[in-house]
């Protein structure tokens, strides 16, 4: 049966320290990294107990639950299946996993990952407290992938528009350099890719057999390899805006291959918006679930 990783480890890792605002960047303040790692500590008790009424209190009213599937239940769709004795199961178990946490004003984020199997969990700060975002899981290939997929031959949507309309200037910032990142990738040009992504950029997709840091993705462009991802159609796409960090979660049919349920966080560094990490699941079974999302 597969569970969360333990208490004990949990508890260790955050005895070690969370990794926060990258060097040249100002820090969050340390107790939001450890209230942040706290939050995540009672998350991970909860589902464990499948505690309902623990639960209710960490999730956020616009929370998502997406398993390795691509299945994504929202807040009430989790707390009715707790109740009935058959709440979500997480992918990783006890035992060796790696685990890091940032934490970007009102935004943290947890990554955990073992082996082909990552996890996501967004936390955002509200007046209430830390609350849970997002929980994603991402299984990658076993071997190099035969198929990418992507936009087609001429990439309008992402690279030249999106079906979405910015509410701020922080969402307008973000859409401008997310459509500027897909142009640069489409390009290969690792340069201009750079200038889009944060130094503790990954990227962890259903279509690649490696967790992609920024070092790695940079090869990877210069090589012209896209190691399984490539730009995709945006359908659509929400955003949550918390000063200078932006959650982005949105959902994306490829010319070929299944849509992807898709998590980013952008954070404003030096007056630009940059993404911080990508994960990508493959949604198998298939678009019916993009309701979800509307």
């Amino acid at each position: 049966m597969k569970r969360f990783l333990t208490a004990a480890l949990v508890a260790a890792l955050t005895c070690l320290g969370a990794t926060t605002a990258m060097a040249g960047h100002p820090a969050s303040p340390a107790n939001d990294s450890q209230d942040v790692l706290q939050a995540d500590h009672g998350f991970v008790q909860t589902f464990e107990k499948a505690d309902r009424m623990a639960a209710e209190k960490l999730l956020d009213a616009d929370f998502t639950w997406t398993d390795e599937a691509g299945k994504i239940e929202s807040k009430s769709q989790v707390l009715k299946s707790l109740a009935s004795g058959s709440g979500p199961k997480p992918a990783i178990a006890d035992g060796d996993a790696s685990v890091k946490e940032y934490t970007y004003g009102k935004v943290g984020v947890v990554q955990v990952n073992s082996g082909t199997m990552h996890v996501l969990r967004v936390w955002v700060k509200r007046p209430a407290g830390w609350k849970a975002l997002v929980y994603q899981e991402v299984k990658s290939l076993d071997a190099p992938p035969t198929v990418t997929p992507g936009a087609g031959k001429v990439c309008i949507n992402p690279c030249k528009s999106v079906p979405f309309k910015p509410k701020n200037a922080a969402e307008k910032g973000v859409i401008e350099s997310y459509m500027g990142l897909e142009t640069s990738a489409v390009a290969r040009n690792a340069s201009d890719w750079s200038e889009h992504t944060a130094a503790e950029f990954v990227a962890a997709s259903s279509n690649s057999n490696v967790l992609l840091d920024k070092p790695t993705r940079l090869v990877g462009l210069r090589k012209e390899k896209m190691a399984g991802l490539s730009p995709t159609p945006l359908t659509t796409c929400r955003m949550y805006t918390f000063g200078d960090a932006v959650v982005m979660i949105s959902l994306h049919r490829p010319v070929r291959g299944k849509s992807l349920h898709v998590t980013r966080v952008w954070v404003n560094r030096d007056g630009k918006w940059v993404e911080t990490l990508s994960y990508q699941t493959s949604i198998q079974g298939g678009a019916a679930l993009a309701s979800k999302m509307k």
